[in-house]
């Protein structure tokens, strides 16, 4: 189901001339076509090439950090871009409404259109848009949001653990994101699934992996299977295990070592058990087993409890550790909701 990101959206500017298309520019609006707007972020020429018959509403141009907000240069594909049209004739191609109003070449459009930046709101419903070639009806609403640095992000690749049909167990790698945003999703674990399992399927988000961890993750294939999975992980009934490499000597603390200490006022419990020592690096390799799933809980309850992991930019000493971070999502135990059977999914030692 696509997020709801739209609602909120700003009422459509009205028209002095149903016949031309109204074009709002950070505030500053024209119904003229080849005309030329200017604003604090930007000059553009608004070209014929958008057409009569679309209502343009450009929200954000954010400048990259370079450039300062006095600069008035034409948009280029280096600038963050947020804009949505909304078409009043049958039969425009998207590529080519996008194309004209952003700035962008067609090949840029299509690039992000691919890489899940471009949403196609027709009716009630809102989702991504990947066909270059879709005709637009009347009343449809287009939404790019253009970020370059997005556009330009190369996924890692993931492995494949197992396939189930319903659901597939990956082994996310280090950078690769769990889920994607408004602007792209073409590195995220969810859309390496669409694109390679065979037969291709679609995918839907189960539980969330930090993007600087990585280890084992569920991704379903099905609505239905998707729901089974969620009500197992809401439930508790999912048995999540995960393996760390923190600074300090970990072998005198209670085993296990139970740290509730709330996260952003909600409760928290972790299970922390040692595993094994470095001595010539003072740091151990812990087991941690969660019963909640609070952002960051186990790298802000082991940084608490004075045992950081290894590589944590956010809590420990990551720049000075000079690697990933030693957080690794290592087991995974629960009922599996398409052949009714306990599954055991574990990673080996490394």
């Amino acid at each position: 189901m696509a997020p709801n990101f739209y609602a909120a959206l700003p009422a459509k500017p009205r028209d002095r001339n149903r016949n031309a298309p109204s074009f709002t520019l950070n505030g500053t609006s024209s119904n003229t076509l080849g005309s030329t707007i200017e604003s604090g972020t930007g000059t553009r020429e608004l070209r014929r090439g958008a057409g009569a018959g679309t209502r343009l509403l450009v929200l954000a141009i954010v400048m990259p950090l370079h450039q300062s907000m006095g600069d008035k240069k034409m948009h280029t594909s280096d600038q963050r871009l947020e804009l949505h049209i909304t078409v009043e004739v049958n039969g425009r191609d998207a590529v080519d409404l996008l194309h004209a109003a952003a700035g962008l070449s067609k090949q840029a459009v299509k690039s992000a259109m691919t890489n899940g930046a471009v949403w196609l709101t027709r009716k009630t419903s809102t989702r991504r848009l990947r066909r270059a070639k879709r005709i637009m009806q009347v009343g449809d609403q287009l939404h790019l949001y253009y970020d370059p640095k997005v556009q330009a992000e190369v996924p890692p690749e993931p492995s494949l653990v197992a396939d189930v049909g319903g659901y597939s167990v990956w082994r996310k790698p280090y950078g690769m994101r769990s889920q994607g945003s408004k602007w792209g999703d073409h590195c995220t674990i969810m859309r390496w699934a669409e694109q390679h399992l065979q037969p291709q399927r679609p995918s839907f988000t189960v539980h969330r992996l930090d993007r600087a961890a990585n280890g084992l993750i569920l991704v379903a294939h099905s609505k239905a299977c998707a729901a089974a999975l969620a009500k197992l992980f809401r439930n508790r009934q999912i048995d999540k295990r995960y393996r760390a490499v923190v600074q300090g000597d970990f072998s005198n603390q209670p085993a296990p070592l139970r740290i509730e200490s709330p996260i952003d006022g909600k409760t928290a419990l972790s299970e922390v058990t040692f595993l094994s020592l470095n001595d010539d690096t003072q740091r151990s390799l812990v087991e941690v087993k969660i019963e909640t799933g609070r952002k960051h809980q186990i790298r802000r309850h082991l940084a608490d409890a004075g045992f950081a992991i290894v590589g944590d930019r956010l809590y420990g000493n990551g720049e000075q550790d000079g690697c990933d971070l030693q957080l690794t999502a290592s087991r995974l135990a629960f009922e599996c909701p398409v052949n009714n059977e306990p599954v055991v999914y574990t990673l080996p030692m490394q």
